[in-house]
């Protein structure tokens, strides 16, 4: 009796894996980085905010992109290596976008950060140069590197495929990104550059989820559409009238050609999960054409309801759509417990898309109030999003353990 009930604690455990605490620590530093980022959000729109600081409002999209999804991608990259040495990625990511919220919120720290020898020679011989930068740019900066050194030992070590290589590149193009931030560029001219990291990198995942609904040739088309988009990026900085149209045009031929080969036009025909899923990417190849048309169709846009409508349609309409699609996957990967399906999760999915139509009919319009509505209408969808897929991990894992009990 007493060797069958060690026998069974051992199922038990082997069953249930530990919980990885150290993980959920380096998640809490995204989640952070999210709450203050959509703090930040309701500062630039205008509406009531917890933290009103205009200081925080102008670090909104570092802290989006690099500070919450850029610490999420290389917590995911750094489980699935397993390796120690690539766990640096998520948690100088993680540090950085701490440091970022820290220096805005204080001036005694951003004044001790500019006097320092350092940051005092730089601002003198390079113009625009902004030292309250520097700490999170050089946080962020060894995060980056990092992440491309997972993505090349991916390819040299297990898998020399299409989908690492677009990863790998959708890596250095986030260096680039957050060195010409350190720079001390104006983020409505680097903005290309962070939002071309999110979305080569999940087209690549989606390569490599997917890799059965692509063939070759479909991979090898997408990645001219990939290298087409990276010769654009880089024109961006030298001859934006040139480079933006043909950054539209490669930006439409690869959504139009991810979305039609990808196996969610299948799966949306499926309950539960898959569907769900489904929406969420074809929804998300959809809102990646409105700034590749905007590109095409207008001159270089910097400001104003334009520019928060081609940022946001790939930020949440493409990217966050992703994150949507791929949760049930990827988050148990992280924290070892499993996320079922429930009807509630349509719920932020829905609000994420209605809020972005709102936001950009009366962008359109340039009807201020509605736009306010729809932007905040965004970030409720963004903590209801959390808070479901939190409760409903939570509540399948007390239901495991009663079950085993």
């Amino acid at each position: 009796m007493v060797e069958k009930t060690r026998e069974g604690a051992g199922s038990l455990t082997s069953a249930r894996p530990p919980f990885p605490w150290r993980r959920m620590i380096l998640l809490m530093g995204a989640a952070l980085a999210l709450l203050a980022g959509l703090d930040a959000a309701l500062v630039r729109l205008g509406a009531l905010a917890p933290v009103g600081s205009t200081d925080l409002g102008a670090i909104h999209g570092i802290l989006m992109v690099y500070g919450f999804l850029g610490t999420a991608i290389c917590l995911e990259r750094a489980v699935a290596i397993n390796s120690r040495w690539a766990y640096i990625s998520p948690a100088t990511s993680a540090l950085a976008g701490i440091a970022a919220i820290v220096i805005s919120q204080s001036p005694a720290v951003a004044n001790f950060i500019a006097t320092l020898p350092l940051p005092a020679y730089l601002s003198r011989i390079l113009p625009g140069y902004q030292s309250q930068r520097m700490l999170p740019a050089v946080l962020w900066t060894i995060s980056m590197i990092t992440l491309v050194m997972i993505y090349r030992h991916v390819w040299k070590k297990r898998q020399a495929s299409y989908a690492v290589l677009i990863q790998l590149i959708g890596a250095c193009v986030g260096l680039c990104g957050i060195l010409l931030w350190m720079r001390g560029l104006e983020v409505a001219l680097i903005m290309p550059w962070w939002l071309f990291f999110l979305l080569l990198t999940i087209v690549g995942e989606r390569l490599e989820l997917a890799r059965l609904a692509f063939n070759e040739a479909t991979e090898k088309r997408i990645l001219v559409w990939v290298g087409a988009l990276l010769i654009s990026l880089a024109l961006t900085l030298i001859v934006p009238l040139v480079a933006y149209p043909l950054l539209g045009i490669s930006l439409t031929a690869l959504a139009i050609d991810m979305g039609y080969h990808d196996v969610a036009r299948k799966t949306i025909n499926i309950p539960g999960i898959p569907r769900l899923s489904a929406v969420a990417m074809l929804a998300g190849y959809g809102w990646a054409l409105l700034p590749a048309a905007l590109w095409i169709t207008a001159p270089p846009i910097f400001s104003g309801y334009g520019y928060d409508a081609i940022v946001h349609a790939l930020t949440v309409g493409f990217a966050v759509s992703m994150v949507i699609a791929h949760a049930p996957v990827i988050i148990p990967s992280v924290i070892r417990r499993e996320v079922p399906y429930h009807f509630s999760m349509w719920v932020p999915l829905v609000l994420f898309h209605l809020s972005l139509l709102i936001r950009f009919l009366s962008g359109a319009r340039e009807a201020a109030l509605p736009w306010r509505f729809g932007g905040s209408l965004g970030v409720c969808a963004f903590l209801l999003f959390v808070v479901t897929t939190a409760s409903v991990t939570i509540v399948n894992t007390r239901r495991g353990r009663s079950t085993h009990a």
